[in-house]
């Protein structure tokens, strides 16, 4: 089977395949090609997805430039890995920026207790010394409310930690 190939269809067939957006032919990626790309800004072709399509194993997208693509794949992409290639592009794919909750932690006491309560939420966090981010929720904002904690809400590229399952 080729690798990040073009996907094909009946030449007979007039009409867009089930996964495609329109008649063009769409590129099949099954892995990244490299992390990242080396190549000029100029050079490089974006696709944007949001985070949720990082988990995904099946999905499809288009590029800035209209290039479609459908994902087939074995392993999980990360933000700015390159998955397609021409003589003189990379195409990536770039995580969108999604609205957060960062709350700053003042003392180990108070890391352990947001820890824990966040946890009972079974919210998706990221971990950082001397802070925390947590999904914007309606759930979180209670939380904070309720217990008066600084915090911001950025817009951030957010890569929470996998989910651990109970032992």
């Amino acid at each position: 089977m080729a690798r990040n190939s073009a996907a094909s269809r009946c030449p007979c067939c007039r009409w867009p395949s089930g996964i495609s957006f329109s008649n063009r032919a769409m590129h099949l990626i099954q892995n990244a090609l490299a992390p990242a790309s080396l190549l000029s800004a100029d050079n490089q072709v974006v696709l944007a997805a949001e985070r949720r399509q990082f988990l995904k194993r099946r999905w499809r997208g288009r590029a800035e430039d209209g290039t479609e693509f459908g994902f087939d794949l074995e392993t999980r992409l990360t933000d700015g890995c390159v998955v397609f290639r021409t003589d003189d592009k990379d195409y990536i794919v770039r995580q969108l920026p999604e609205k957060v909750y960062e709350i700053l932690l003042t003392s180990p006491d108070q890391a352990a207790l947001v820890a824990w309560k966040v946890g009972n939420l079974h919210l998706p966090a990221q971990i950082f010394p001397g802070s925390i981010r947590i999904l914007h929720d309606e759930a979180m904002t209670q939380l904070l409310q309720r217990e008066g904690w600084d915090f911001t809400e950025p817009e951030v590229i957010f890569t929470p930690m996998k989910a651990m399952a109970h032992a």
